[in-house]
């Protein structure tokens, strides 16, 4: 008997990834009468780092959605492209002295070495890349859109200046006024900008959530746009000319406003700080100017704030109230100046009681006044209006349109309906992004015919659009790209690229070039016909395959990028390029995979262990013992040397010291980033792909544990080996093929459900009972085979050949399971006595009564309930209950 052939990834897996890419089974093709899948990965910046074991997890989340549905059936889009403009790939070159173009080009074809080893059932025929000069062609024509409808305007706005960096960062890019690449001082200066006019939008925006399968998503996104309906009011400021006028959507807890809140960068700052406070004033100021939006605004985080010295009137009381300056007031978000009701609000709550304001209760849930000293948060829910005046036991919603109405009589101030939403800023002071299509009028100086050699002057208050015939702009081929002190960025030194003459009169390019977001905004519709030249995209093309039906990434890009993406879709609509409101129907956001658990303990400078909990970092970053000025050292220790004890972990030599056991974010500075080439070379792509799928709900955070992959490999291992062995068609037993049935029904239901870890259960449950068996008919192998291959791809196809397939199974159609064989006969039921759970018994789903009577008799743990009681009345449903009522 000649030996069973081993199970090899290294020879199986390299063989089927050259049969995709030369048989290429996974091209989009429109077939009459199919239905359609167009499932999408958000695509990946291609860094130089390649992937690690993190990224893999939504794309084969997707891969087996598309797999699966190309065998029930659907005509199937899944491509893959990259997002391969931005900061990154330009840092990198300068880093590395090599022109981003090859940079980029080297990472891209690194990335795709990658993902085609993991056996990702891509249709690579349209892949794209943002940098390619023809996907940079439609980006520039979309730009023009936006900009000949007013919707791209140039601006002076307070931008997030990055001097080493050489150019405006975003908000979210900074982090405790340091750039989050770098770590590079950050300053806020105003400059002139291309800003596009998303708020625009803002309604429909919000209003097109409805209806999305986005969860988590909707509402992450409704809070960012922020609709707030309100009222603005005056408040007059004490000894000035002047008034302070706010925004509110609470105008009914005005007679509780005592004190205000001025953004640092509000006008009136210096003109009404007193010179007792002006030092303090100042130095705050200058402080908060280093701190990006998010993190002035970040909830939980510490508050700040120093008084002016000025006091406002308050117009409901009319008593003064104090005026400070505090960090969690934005300039540029609605008026810049709030009136604050700590008793009402959670925010100003805590600041009153950090800062010793006074708190004052004006809505009350019964009309009842509560003791002041016994609050202990603001009652921010709608009640009945106290201590108010003429609103005193008015419902909140009344005393809101009474206090509107009160507010316009007096003249303080007008209902109003507001947005956190704020124009998305466009331009980067950067080399490797797309240029924006427009150029501007040049004024030369007296004598100067030239003024790439003389004095000029750059009409910015003329822009001009580029004629969509002369697109794409290019970039130039820039020796020196590298950011300098100028805001108008490095192509501002490519002098014969940026000047140039037309009719005889001399123009100038813009110098600023379009943020990475602007590739990855409509990257979804060049998909759908990447070769044309001639039309962003076919109308055929669209109505083949638009909407997306599912799209996957990262929980980082549930605002920015899909808000942005939505935006440009919105506008195409308008412009009558897309038939769709919205581009996305299904949104799910992948967990990310941490790194390995890793275990710690603490010890001080004195050499005594110290609890985690005790554990604290200075302001200069260095671990210090609380309430102490002991120093504290990190010894690292292995999980064989701990032990969980009482929900924690702890030293198994020293059971009372308490281990600081976590996974942390990969990441190179930590040494815990997991290269997925390692992975495939000692288990396999499939091991790989199982195990990430294995690890837990796809949406869940998870530990990476290459124990793990050991596990899954065994499974894979003993899955080859029941197919391998399989021989003749002998039947299946009664309880085996049951099983069978079962779990072609459950693994079909859970990839539509994205539940794979469970479908990976069953999986390993139908092959340890296979392996039991002495001869597995090869109709059960062939169906163990399909089922593996939209998680295995490799590995079914390979059992597949060797089991007789003649062709690749990527089309094979899913096997079918017989309803009656799903559903047991023999079922567990509960026996209630009295509604209340006694015993459970084993029945047939047709049992009778007689059985059931018979079942309760045998049933010991109900005897006692029963005993020397009367049976008034006996429930029996088949297959579900039986209830005895005694008395």
């Amino acid at each position: 008997m000649s030996e069973r052939p081993r199970y090899t990834p290294a020879d199986i897996e390299p063989k089927w990834q050259h049969h995709w890419r030369t048989q290429q089974p996974f091209r989009a093709v429109r077939r009459a009468g199919h239905p359609t899948l167009c499932a999408l990965d958000m695509f990946p910046y291609p860094s130089g780092a390649g992937l690690h074991v993190g990224h893999p997890e939504g794309y084969t989340a997707t891969d087996i959605v598309c797999r699966h549905a190309r065998m029930k059936g659907f005509d199937v889009l899944h491509p893959m492209g990259w997002d391969s403009f931005g900061l990154p790939a330009e840092q990198h070159a300068i880093n590395t002295g090599t022109h981003p173009s090859v940079t980029t080009r080297n990472n891209i074809d690194n990335f795709r070495r990658q993902l085609q080893a993991l056996g990702f059932s891509y249709d690579w025929s349209r892949e794209l890349a943002t940098t390619d000069e023809r996907y940079v062609r439609w980006t520039q024509w979309i730009f023009l859109k936006l900009f000949h409808r007013g919707l791209a305007f140039q601006a002076e706005t307070p931008v997030n200046w990055c001097p080493a960096l050489g150019t405006v960062l975003a908000n979210e890019e900074v982090i405790d006024g340091r750039s989050e690449r770098g770590s590079h001082p950050v300053v806020r200066m105003p400059l002139r900008q291309w800003t596009l006019k998303i708020t625009a939008y803002a309604d429909r925006l919000l209003d097109d959530l409805v209806g999305l399968d986005w969860p988590e998503t909707r509402e992450k996104q409704t809070h960012w746009i922020g609709r707030s309906e309100g009222a603005e009011c005056d408040f007059a400021v004490v000894g000035h000319d002047a008034k302070i006028r706010v925004f509110t959507t609470r105008p009914d807890t005005m007679f509780g406003a005592t004190y205000m809140v001025l953004a640092p960068e509000h006008p009136l700052v210096a003109q009404i700080t007193t010179p007792a406070q002006k030092a303090a004033v100042d130095a705050y100021v200058l402080e908060v100017a280093r701190k990006s939006d998010m993190e002035r605004t970040a909830l939980g985080k510490k508050k700040s704030g120093v008084p002016t010295g000025a006091f406002a009137t308050n117009p409901a009381t009319g008593q003064p109230i104090p005026v400070w300056v505090a960090d969690f007031v934005l300039g540029h978000y609605g008026t810049g100046a709030i009136m604050s009701v700590p008793g009402h609000d959670e925010r100003d709550f805590e600041f009153a009681r950090v800062f010793g304001l006074p708190i004052v209760q004006v809505v009350s849930k019964d009309g009842a006044l509560a003791d002041a000293g016994t609050w202990k948060e603001a009652f921010v829910d709608d009640g009945v209006a106290v201590r108010s005046g003429f609103l005193d036991g008015k419902q909140t919603e009344a005393a809101k349109a009474a206090m509107i109405d009160w507010v316009e009589a007096q003249g303080l101030g007008t209902r109003k309906v507001q947005y956190k939403l704020r124009d998305w800023v466009f331009s980067r002071q950067r080399y490797w992004g797309e240029p924006i299509p427009v150029y501007f009028p040049v004024d030369l100086g007296a004598g100067v015919d030239d003024p790439r050699k003389g004095a000029h002057t750059i009409r910015y208050d003329q822009p001009i659009a580029v004629e969509e015939s002369e697109l794409p702009v290019r970039l130039p081929d820039l020796a020196d790209f590298k950011p300098g002190d100028d805001p108008s960025g490095p192509l501002a030194r490519a002098l014969d690229w940026r000047f140039f003459q037309k009719d005889g009169r001399w123009f100038a390019r813009e110098t600023n070039t379009m943020p990475q977001w602007a590739g990855s905004c409509w990257y979804y519709l060049r998909f759908l016909d990447p070769h044309n030249d001639a039309r962003i995209f076919d109308d055929a093309a669209y109505d083949d395959w638009m909407p997306v039906d599912l799209y996957v990434g990262g929980s980082e890009h549930a605002v920015l990028h899909l808000l942005y993406a939505r935006f440009w879709h919105k506008v195409l609509f308008d412009c009558g390029v897309v038939k769709h409101k919205e581009p996305f129907q299904k949104l799910v956001h992948q967990g990310l995979i941490l790194g390995e658990v890793e275990y710690t303990a603490y010890k001080d400078s004195h050499d005594a262990w110290v609890s985690p909990d005790d554990v604290e970092e200075d302001a200069d970053h260095e671990l210090r013992k609380k309430g102490t000025d002991l120093g504290v050292v990190v010894v690292k220790l292995r999980a064989d040397q701990t032990q969980k004890k009482g929900g924690k972990f702890v030293l198994i030599d020293a059971p009372d010291v308490v281990v600081d056991a976590r996974a942390h974010k990969m990441s190179k500075a930590r040494g815990n980033v997991v290269n997925p080439d390692d992975i495939i070379e000692r288990y396999g792509a499939d091991a790989l792909r199982v195990f990430e799928m294995f690890m837990g709900p796809l949406e869940a955070v998870k530990p990476w544990a290459t124990d793990g992959v050991v596990g899954v490999r065994r499974f894979l291992d003993r899955a080859w080996n029941v197919c391998v062995a399989a021989e003749g068609e002998g039947p299946l037993d009664d309880e085996s093929l049951r099983l069978l049935h079962k779990t072609v029904q459950k693994v079909g239901a859970d990839i539509e459900g994205l539940r794979f870890n469970t479908a990976i259960s069953a999986m390993m449950i139908l092959v340890n009972r296979l392996a039991e068996i002495e001869k597995v008919p090869v109709s059960a192998a062939r169906t163990l085979a399909l089922l593996l291959s939209p998680f295995a791809p490799h590995l079914g196809e390979e059992l597949w050949e060797r089991l007789g397939g003649e062709a690749s199974l990527a089309h094979e159609p899913w096997p079918t399971f017989e309803p009656s064989l799903v559903v047991d006969d023999v079922v567990e039921i509960p026996i209630q006595v009295n509604g209340k759970l006694r015993a459970k018994a084993r029945l047939r789903r047709d049992a009778s009564e007689a059985d059931a009577r018979a079942a309760v008799a045998g049933a010991a743990e109900a005897q006692p309930f029963l005993a020397g009681k009367t049976e008034k009345k006996f429930l029996f449903v088949p297959g579900k209950i039986i209830n005895v009522v005694v008395g």
